[in-house]
């Protein structure tokens, strides 16, 4: 179910619960800023999710409030994952769903990196 993305930061969510180690999952790559780990029902052959490691509720959470290192940091968490996976050869698509529209279910900012499969082409109006 869609989240409202302007509530405060839920410490239960699960991605704050796998963030403390209560729950399992299977670790693609980690550092300071962030964690990747294979989503437990992926979309395509090779998917992703990177989340920071500090409490963001959202994209628009995360841009206004993150510091410019933690920025930093998770965008090159998340090139340093495409990369690891081998995926800046063939090319993947990165997502991040936002807000009820946006269809984000969990409340803790995620990029979803997608690969291993060609996508469909988006048509512009």
């Amino acid at each position: 179910m869609p989240i409202d993305p302007k509530l405060p930061y839920d410490d239960n969510n699960i991605f704050a619960k796998i963030l403390r180690g209560e729950l399992p999952c299977q670790k693609v790559y980690e550092d300071e800023h962030a964690l990747a780990f294979n989503d437990i029902r992926p979309q395509a052959p090779i998917h992703v999710l990177v989340i920071p490691k500090a409490a963001y509720v959202s994209w628009d959470d995360f841009t206004a409030k993150a510091s410019d290192a933690e920025i930093a940091g998770f965008m090159r968490a998340v090139g340093n994952v495409t990369r690891q996976l081998e995926l800046d050869g063939p090319g993947y698509r990165l997502m991040v769903n936002m807000g009820g529209a946006g269809h984000q279910e969990v409340p803790h900012l995620h990029v979803h990196i997608f690969g291993g499969r060609q996508f469909f082409q988006m048509i512009a109006d």
